[in-house]
């Protein structure tokens, strides 16, 4: 590719109990591109999301965000405040379980509308039209803006989480299984859903999976992890369609024979 990475980890390690969560892994991500990890659990793949996406430190290595302001930054190097405007602005985290990325007490519109008071908007109106406008966008009748998410069904709620996280419109999502607590005809509906709004919106992500046919959806680069290192990297297609790596080949015939 010939424009600049959007975000550059290298060789992240992180480590507990003497056990490798990640080690020495390195990569670029692209403006617009989306990257799966891929592995089954244990592999290390959200220990790397979590690094990544700064809600650890990692141990070793650095990663690298090109800001609006300074360009390419050392993340380490910022202060905390400095990284709360990211993750309110440029960043968003889709996590597996709605609940945990939703604030259930409050009403669908306000969980929409907090990320955008966060950076200061104040007006009551222009609140409520944005939060509606984006349940329409994820189909979610707008008639629901005032129910409480506890009232959606799983789906929804993922939809809703995934809204009140691109209302900032940033410009890289971090997503840790995102279907993988969903019913199949769910999963399918929501995946076609992202691969739109990632196309639509220009969203670099990261997505993190041990489904192969998500990755193969909505991921122009794959990375492949095991004992928490990077086995196998390579296009998408390429890697599913000619595994080189024996844990790879594993997991694409697991797939297969299912």
């Amino acid at each position: 590719m010939n424009a600049a990475p959007l975000l550059s980890a290298r060789d992240l390690t992180y480590t507990w109990d003497g056990l490798h969560g990640c080690r020495d892994v390195s990569f670029d991500l692209y403006p617009g591109e989306v990257l799966c990890v891929v592995g089954e659990s244990g592999s290390g793949k959200s220990t790397l999301l979590s690094a990544v996406s700064g809600q650890m430190e990692p141990q070793a290595g650095s990663v690298w965000y090109d800001t609006r302001e300074d360009g390419l930054v050392d993340l380490q190097t910022l202060s905390a405040a400095r990284r709360r405007v990211l993750s309110r602005t440029d960043w968003g985290f889709v996590r597996q379980h709605a609940r945990d990325g939703l604030r259930m007490q409050v009403s669908a519109g306000a969980n929409i509308a907090e990320r955008l008071m966060a950076i200061g908007n104040r007006n009551y109106a222009d609140l409520r039209g944005t939060a509606g406008d984006w349940l329409q966008k994820m189909e979610i009748d707008q008639g629901r803006l005032d129910d409480a998410p506890e009232s959606f069904s799983g789906g929804m709620q993922q939809r809703l989480q995934i809204a009140r996280n691109l209302v900032t419109h940033p410009r890289m999502m971090f997503m840790d299984e995102p279907t993988a607590s969903l019913d199949v005809s769910v999963q399918a509906r929501l995946l076609d859903l992202l691969r739109q709004l990632v196309t639509d919106l220009h969203l670099a992500a990261i997505v993190v999976t041990h489904d192969l046919a998500v990755a193969r959806l909505l991921a122009q680069r794959t990375l492949v992890m095991k004992g928490g290192k990077v086995v196998e990297s390579g296009l998408t297609d390429q890697i599913l369609d000619d595994p080189q790596h024996p844990y790879t080949q594993l997991l694409v015939s697991s797939i297969l024979q299912s």
